[in-house]
């Protein structure tokens, strides 16, 4: 069924509908969500899937399909360039941690291109913001411009509001509130998104490892559990990449960890599988709450 708008979204990126999208797909339900829906509105979608992150679902659902087995930014290039893409998008969660394991060379096989770009490229920092808006340069060259996915899944975005039955308590408010501000400053910072917190007292800041391994970080440091997540986006954040993202596995991981709320920002965060996620959450007593700022 082909959709009705040309395009979708706002602004000089705004994807178009008439014409093949290329998706760059990582880890988690993200990509898969927005395969689903491009053909759910007859857009062609050229998919290339980081080997041993992306879900093999996606063979299915795109129209042409390749494996990144190496981080060759030419081989995604030549794959865009065959199926006819002009704009692309990103989507799920890149393990960036190990892009500093031992020998990453021989692990990564990286391409020319990909060696020209890491090493000598101009930049202050190996942050998200500086390695991806880097990426998005280099595709732009090619006359590839990269778009938000958000584009087409707009609806992937929470509502303000308490998600589940359960309120969050006095003392969790008074945590969320703290963390909030944290959270705030490490995202201005490019730092991480998610700061968990038990009696006004910080256990961990997410950083490289990801909001689940800062959450089960946590979990180990307060073995009494009850402690709150808080996971913002950051204050200019680009819905190109990066937006904040939670779904069934990070309850799961805060079930394990022993944390009781999970506070996310309304309108900025996407939420996989809402009613899954809402009712894990209501299985295991942990409260969620949209909020546009923060508790008084």
């Amino acid at each position: 069924m082909a959709t009705d708008a040309a395009v979708l979204g706002a602004g000089n990126g705004a994807l178009n509908t008439r014409a093949p999208v290329g998706l760059l797909a990582c880890g988690g339900r993200f990509p898969v969500v927005f395969a689903e829906k491009a053909r759910e509105h007859g857009i062609p979608v050229v998919c290339v899937a980081a080997a041993g992150m992306a879900d093999p679902a996606l063979r299915s659902l795109c129209t042409e399909f390749v494996w990144l087995r190496r981080t060759s930014l030419g081989t995604i290039m030549r794959a865009f360039r065959r199926g006819g893409v002009r704009q692309w998008t990103m989507a799920g969660k890149f393990e960036k941690r190990i892009l500093f394991r031992p020998w990453r060379l021989v692990h990564f096989v990286p391409d020319w291109r990909m060696v020209r770009f890491w090493f000598f490229r101009k930049r202050n920092a190996n942050n998200d913001d500086s390695i991806l808006l880097g990426i998005i340069n280099e595709f732009r060259a090619e006359g590839m411009e990269c778009v938000s996915a958000l584009d087409l899944c707009p609806e992937l975005l929470v509502s303000e509001g308490v998600l589940t039955r359960r309120c969050p308590t006095k003392s969790e408010t008074q945590d969320i509130a703290l963390g909030w501000h944290l959270a705030r400053e490490m995202g201005r910072l490019d730092v991480g998104q998610s700061v968990m917190v038990r009696e006004r007292a910080v256990l961990a800041v997410e950083a490289i490892e990801g909001t689940d391994l800062a959450i089960l970080r946590a979990g180990e440091l307060c073995r009494k559990g009850g402690f709150v997540v808080v996971k913002v986006a950051k204050p200019e954040q680009d819905r190109r990449f990066d937006v904040p993202t939670v779904g069934t596995q990070t309850i799961e991981t805060m079930r394990k960890a022993g944390a009781t709320a999970l506070a996310i920002e309304a309108g900025r965060t996407i939420v996989i599988d809402q009613a899954a996620t809402v009712a894990l959450a209501e299985k295991y007593g942990i409260t969620i709450t949209s909020l546009v700022s923060p508790p008084a």
